[in-house]
């Protein structure tokens, strides 16, 4: 017997970019940082909350790229001058992708007290029934 791969598998026409999806949200940053949640808020939106202490607004740059929600932070490096006995918060820069299904759309986003979050909507989908019309060859 011969295994199918998802994405072609014969009654799901249409779905071959299903299977690059998959490889891509498995090739993002795994590395842990920044920590974040993913809830849902209601029927139709999500929210997500990364920590990003440390950080201002103008450090951080949400962009939807490619059917991607993707946050990029970096800090500016003001350690000059100043003499450290334990450094423990690193001022570093991050990229953290979120893939976006279609009719999903970043609503907005607010930072509170060391949280970024950016709120997504789900548009209504179409119901819409069509009937097709069988013509004489």
């Amino acid at each position: 017997m011969t295994k199918l791969a998802l994405g072609t598998h014969p009654f799901l026409l249409g779905f071959e970019q299903l299977e690059r999806l998959v490889e891509r949200t498995a090739k993002t940053g795994n590395d842990g940082y920044p920590p974040y949640n993913i809830e849902q808020t209601s029927e139709r939106s999500y929210r997500i909350t990364l920590a990003v202490a440390g950080f201002g607004e103008g450090d951080l740059a949400i962009t939807v790229e490619d059917s991607a929600l993707v946050v990029r932070g970096k800090q500016t490096d003001d350690a000059e001058g100043r003499v450290f006995l334990h450094r423990g918060i690193a001022a570093r820069q991050f990229q953290r992708s979120f893939v976006l299904a279609d009719g999903v759309d970043v609503g907005g986003a607010t930072m509170e007290n060391g949280l970024l979050h950016i709120d997504l909507n789900r548009s209504e989908p179409d119901r819409v029934v069509h009937t097709i019309q069988i013509k004489k060859g």
